[in-house]
């Protein structure tokens, strides 16, 4: 008899229906969405999107994503962030929620807006946390910016990485008709697979 794993034993693939209803149009309410933004949110607006790829480099189907950031003065919609100088926006909600179930090229999109730097001496980065069928617990990754090379260059977490390794963690630009894009694949295993921190 072969014994497989039971609900219990992974993370996945029941997103859509308890966590990203709304998005696969099930009558349920849903904590967050895809859309991190609301009324006069201020700050660059940008969309994030990618794919999330198994170890054939082919696109997963019902992963999930979760992503938490600063907002564009680099404060956190959190309590224990109560930092003055840093202002807080209200209308901006620092946390996501997305499934790669429901657009044709089975990627994620977040609408939101480009983080500031949290901290001196850190770059502007987005949390991911990244929830997928067979896998025993959730990983963890960040996304910074490519194109933010000086301040990449002085973080502490992204030089703690192999430079080698670095690249997996840069989302590129592209400035596209609908605004401005930062493209960001999310390898699972593999020869580029992207660094995951064990937290």
């Amino acid at each position: 008899m072969t014994m497989k794993q039971t609900p219990s034993q992974t993370v996945g693939p029941y997103f859509a229906y308890g966590l990203t209803a709304q998005q696969y149009h099930y009558p349920l309410s849903q904590v967050a969405g895809g859309n991190l933004l609301r009324g006069e949110t201020a700050g660059e607006r940008i969309r994030v999107t990618g794919r999330v790829l198994d170890g054939n480099g082919q696109p997963v189907d019902d992963a999930m994503i979760e992503i938490w950031q600063a907002n564009a003065a680099g404060r956190f919609n959190h309590p224990l962030d109560r930092r003055a100088e840093r202002p807080l926006d209200r209308d901006f909600l620092g946390f996501g929620r997305c499934g790669t179930g429901t657009r044709e090229d089975l990627s994620f999109c977040f609408e939101t807006v480009k983080p500031g730097a949290a901290r001196p001496g850190q770059a502007p980065f987005i949390s991911v946390i990244v929830f997928l069928r067979g896998a025993l617990s959730h990983a963890y990754t960040r996304i910074y910016f490519a194109d933010e090379t000086a301040a990449n260059a002085e973080d502490p977490v992204l030089n703690a990485v192999p430079a080698a390794r670095r690249e997996t963690l840069l989302a590129r630009r592209v400035d596209t008709a609908t605004g401005v894009e930062y493209r960001f694949d999310i390898r699972m295993q593999g020869p580029q697979e992207t660094v995951f921190f064990d937290l």
